[in-house]
């Protein structure tokens, strides 16, 4: 897309993941995503009810009334977007695809983070690290990431969830909080790789994925396309057989996924493109206070 294209897409998607962030995820974001601890805020006067052993007797003494030292949670932390940008995201079929929803939630979450005064950064993967944009604060660098989240071009086209947690933990020596947006459509096992990294850090999966990959049509001879592997087939979608088996296909697809999610204890939501990601994330946000 030329420069253009690339700003008014830019301008929209911050005009409606800003007002979402500030209007409705402000309270929920900061409750479900803990700070470090407590930090020295002010100092006020003593008022009755409140806890002697927070007196600043310094302050007392120069005053001569007490005064107690005001404390608040310190809520500074990390965040970063693991963003898959393998080309099975480039799918979708009824309001967008699988990759728009994911540049808005992504989004979402940044803003939502520079709103919380936190430093916020991306890795972008597919089979291979595509590109690593280091954590930092400032509606500058949100505006770099949502340009890059909306353009960016990857070098390779399959999949590899697990040597992207893995490059996570490596890479980051500090806990952050660390959203996984994906399709999770991997056929290597994660779980291991989740569970260290989870130990370490706060892992949050989002899968996104679109209604016709679960349940196929009745359209008759239809031609499936593998974006990943770039395998071509037809197949009879008017047989309840073959749909039969897609369907079950896939659920024991995301059976496998949420026993990974399960077994190494990271909170995970899973979002159609077709459904409000807004609830979903409410949702998700509400389980973890």
């Amino acid at each position: 897309m030329d420069a253009n294209e690339l700003i008014e897409r830019v301008r929209r998607i911050e005009i409606k993941t800003r007002g979402l962030s500030s209007n409705i995820f402000a309270g929920q974001y900061h409750s479900a995503f803990k700070g470090r601890g407590m930090a020295f805020s002010e100092v006020r006067e003593y008022q009755y009810g409140d806890d002697v052993r927070d007196i600043d007797w310094n302050v007392t003494a120069r005053m001569s009334k007490p005064y107690i030292k005001v404390f608040e949670e310190e809520r500074e932390m990390t965040v970063m977007l693991m963003v898959d940008v393998s080309a099975s995201l480039d799918f979708g079929t009824v309001k967008q695809m699988k990759r728009e929803m994911v540049t808005e939630i992504a989004a979402t979450l940044a803003f939502s983070a520079i709103q919380n005064n936190d430093k916020i950064g991306v890795v972008f993967f597919s089979d291979k690290i595509e590109k690593f944009i280091p954590p930092k604060k400032g509606k500058k660098h949100i505006l770099y990431i949502i340009r890059e989240l909306i353009d960016f071009k990857p070098e390779s086209r399959r999949t590899d969830v697990k040597m992207a947690v893995e490059y996570l933990t490596n890479v980051l020596k500090k806990r952050c909080t660390a959203f996984i947006l994906s399709d999770f459509i991997d056929l290597s096992d994660y779980t291991n790789a989740l569970t260290i990294a989870n130990r370490k850090h706060d892992i949050v999966a989002i899968q996104v994925y679109d209604h016709r990959v679960s349940e196929l049509p009745d359209v008759g001879l239809m031609k499936v396309h593998d974006a990943e592997t770039g395998h071509e087939q037809y197949i009879d979608t008017s047989s309840k057989a073959v749909r039969r088996a897609h369907h079950e296909w896939w659920m024991n697809r995301q059976r496998k996924m949420n026993e990974a999610f399960t077994k190494s204890r990271v909170d995970a939501v899973s979002i159609r493109t077709d459904e409000d990601y807004v609830k979903s994330l409410l949702t998700l946000f509400a389980k973890r206070n």
